[in-house]
C-alpha cells in the first residue's frame, strides 16, 4: 500500500462501469454503506498521482481520504473490512465462510472466458456501445471523434486476449454452454433467495459480480441473453447495486445468512456447474505452476510469478492445453487465478471436526473433491500490486 495527498473527505474508487473487477468494490462500498466517489482513468489525477504510487496501469484502485493507496478488488476488499467490519459480509460460520470465499474466487476469476467472450466477440452487433464505454474511460473530451481514437488502442488490447483464455471458434460453443448452464442454476437459486448464502450479501456475491455485471449484464448482446433467459439473475445484478439489503421480492427473508452453517439446496447446483466449468482450467494452472517452481527451484523469495521479468498486469506462465466438454483448450496460464484459489484451499484445509466433514461431503455431492485437494509446491502473495514467490 502506497500513499498519496488527502485529496477527499470519502474514499475514491479508481474505476469505472466498464470494468469487471471495478464491480466488485463498487457492490461492496454500496452494501457497507462507505461514502465513495468514483472517477474513471482519464481524470488527470490517475496519471498524475495514482499511477505512480502503483506503477501499472490498472483499475480497480481504491484512495482512502487520508491518500493511503490500495490496488486489486480482493486487496482492496480485504484492507476495507479491517476497518469497517459491520455490516458483517463474511459468515462467521465454517462451512458458509469457506464456500463464500470459493465462489467469491470462482466469480472473480473462473468467469472469465464468458465475460470476455461475450464483449469482444459481438462487436459488430455492439461494438458501438463498447467504443462508448472505453472511450469515457480514456479520454475527458466531449468530442466523439477523438474519444473513439482514445478507445481503440486500449479495445484493441483487450480483443487480441481473447487468444490468450483459449477462445476461438472451436471453444466458443462449450464457452457458451457452460455459461448458460450456470445461469440457468442461478436462476432457480434467485427465485428462492435473494443472495447467495441467503438474506445478506457475502463475499460470494461480490465476486460474482466480476463475473456477471459489467460485461454481461450491461453489454447489448449478453444483457439480452440474461434478461430474456435469466431475469432473476439480471434482478439479483440490480440488486447488489442498491444500498438497501432488504428487497421488495423477499419481504420475509431474514438479513442474515441462512441459520446452522445451512447450505441453500439450490447452491449446490450452482456450485456443481462452478466445479464442472473451473476445474479443468485450475488443474492445468495448478500443473504448469508446479512445473515451472520445479525448474526453478533457486528463485528467491519475492520473485516475480511470470515468464517476464516484467511487471504485468496479466504474468502469464505459458501456453497450456486441457480438454474441456469435448474439446480441446490452448490458452495461456495466469497464476492470479491459482493465488486466489489457494487462499481457499488453505481455509479449507484448516477446517477440522463436524465442520471438516460437512465440507467435504458438500465436495463430493458437488463435484469439487478432487480440485480441492490441489496444492501449490510454493506460496504466492501480492507485493506491491504483482505476485510473486513466497518461502514454503
Amino acid at each position: 500500500m502506497t500513499k498519496t495527498t488527502k485529496i477527499d473527505d470519502r474514499y475514491t474508487l479508481w474505476g469505472g462501469p466498464l470494468s469487471a473487477f471495478s464491480a466488485k468494490v463498487r457492490s461492496y462500498l454500496i452494501k457497507k454503506g462507505i461514502p465513495y466517489r468514483e472517477l474513471y482513468p482519464s481524470h488527470p489525477d490517475f496519471g498524475q498521482r495514482v499511477l505512480p504510487a502503483i506503477g501499472l496501469f490498472v483499475i480497480p484502485v481504491l484512495e482512502t481520504p487520508e491518500g493511503e493507496i490500495v490496488q486489486d478488488s480482493t486487496d482492496i476488499i480485504d484492507f476495507l473490512e479491517a476497518r469497517f467490519p459491520e455490516p458483517r459480509f463474511v459468515p462467521e460460520t465454517p462451512v458458509q465462510k469457506t464456500l463464500a470465499n470459493l465462489l467469491c474466487a470462482f466469480g472473480s476469476e473462473g468467469m472469465l472466458q464468458p465475460s470476455m467472450h461475450y464483449r469482444w466477440s459481438f462487436l459488430e452487433q455492439h461494438g458501438d456501445y463498447i467504443r462508448a464505454e472505453f472511450g469515457r474511460a480514456m479520454s475527458q473530451s466531449r468530442d466523439p471523434a477523438e474519444r473513439d481514437a482514445m478507445a481503440e488502442p486500449s479495445m484493441a488490447m483487450m480483443a487480441a486476449h481473447l487468444v490468450h483464455l483459449g477462445i476461438n471458434e472451436t471453444t466458443i460453443p462449450a464457452i457458451e454452454a457452460a455459461y448458460i448452464e450456470l445461469l440457468d442454476a442461478l436462476e432457480t437459486h434467485f427465485m428462492h433467495h435473494p443472495y447467495l448464502l441467503g438474506g445478506r450479501p457475502s463475499m460470494a456475491d461480490f465476486g460474482f459480480m466480476v463475473g456477471l455485471y459489467a460485461h454481461l449484464s450491461r453489454d447489448p448482446v449478453p444483457t439480452a441473453l440474461m434478461k430474456a433467459r435469466a431475469p432473476n439473475v439480471y434482478r439479483w445484478c440490480e440488486r447488489m447495486n442498491c444500498a438497501n439489503i432488504d428487497d421488495g421480492e423477499f419481504p420475509d427473508a431474514a438479513d442474515a445468512f441462512l441459520s446452522d452453517d445451512a447450505v441453500p439446496v439450490t447452491l449446490e447446483t450452482v456450485l456443481r456447474v462452478v466445479f464442472n466449468t473451473w476445474s479443468p482450467e485450475l488443474h492445468a494452472f495448478n500443473t504448469r505452476y508446479n512445473e515451472w517452481v520445479s525448474a526453478n527451484q533457486d528463485l528467491p523469495d519475492g520473485h516475480l510469478v511470470s515468464l517476464s521479468d516484467q511487471r504485468q498486469v496479466h504474468p502469464s506462465l505459458g501456453s497450456i492445453s486441457y480438454p474441456y466438454r469435448g474439446v480441446e483448450v490452448t490458452r495461456q496460464c495466469f497464476p492470479h487465478a491459482l493465488w486466489h484459489f489457494e487462499r481457499v484451499a488453505a481455509e479449507a484445509r484448516q477446517l477440522t471436526g463436524s465442520a471438516q466433514l460437512r465440507w467435504n461431503e458438500l465436495m463430493q455431492r458437488c463435484e469439487g473433491a478432487a480440485t480441492m485437494q490441489l496444492t501449490l509446491d510454493r506460496p504466492i502473495r501480492r507485493l506491491d500490486n504483482v505476485l510473486v514467490l513466497a518461502s514454503a
